[in-house]
């Protein structure tokens, strides 16, 4: 179009943030990035077999028969300018050497717990916290259930103040999505402090303390 100006009708590309979503064998991190990915996912899911008796902890989880062995990836657009890489990382301990490598260039991460075996998922916590890499917990209501509120869980597994806990089922794809705008939320607060707290919780299935 004559008189138009050639930068202002340039597609902008979006951002690209990657984030990672950790936490113990079982939490549901596979669920997870496949729910709320907007394109097929990743996977990289091996059966579970008799070598991994007596070193894979499967407490809690007697019926899982695969777990992740490398990673999980998927993709979701938020807004028009912005896409998250997710990438789920394994759960098993024999694979956590791995987190190191899928850390680097993380802007953030979610923390899955399962407040059946809320100590698989300390490993994660203690994680981000030592590298300084900014998390919310997010509590997977397995079953649709939870018993707990997010201040119980908050003490249970002794987090900070600062550090959200959310409700969610990994399932829905609104509820994850939620999840990862507050995270969201969260980052652009530490980088722009003006713009205010980051929500506490959004409408639909999850909420947050």
């Amino acid at each position: 179009m004559a008189g138009s100006d050639p930068a202002a009708d340039a597609v902008t590309a979006p951002d690209t943030v990657k984030i990672l979503i950790a936490g113990g064998f079982g939490v549901g991190k596979t669920t997870m990035v496949g729910s709320v990915s907007e394109i097929v996912p990743l996977r990289t899911e091996e059966p579970l077999t008799i070598a991994g008796v007596g070193v894979d902890d499967l407490d809690g989880v007697e019926g899982k028969r695969a777990t992740t062995v490398a990673l999980d990836f998927g993709r979701i657009t938020i807004g028009r300018d912005l896409v998250l890489y997710l990438f789920g990382t394994p759960g098993q301990q024999r694979f956590w050497f791995m987190w190191n490598d899928l850390a680097i260039g993380a802007l953030g991460a979610v923390v899955l717990v399962d407040v059946r075996r809320p100590q698989s998922s300390f490993a994660a916590v203690d994680f981000f916290e030592r590298r300084g890499i900014p998390f919310v917990v997010a509590v997977n209501g397995f079953f649709g259930r939870h018993p707990y509120p997010p201040e119980e869980i908050r003490d249970a597994l002794a987090l900070p103040r600062d550090v959200q806990v959310l409700l969610c089922d990994a399932r829905e794809r609104e509820s994850c999505r939620d999840v990862l705008i507050a995270l969201v939320d969260q980052l652009i607060a530490r980088v722009h402090p003006l713009l205010g707290a980051p929500a506490q919780g959004r409408p639909g299935s999850c909420g947050g303390a």
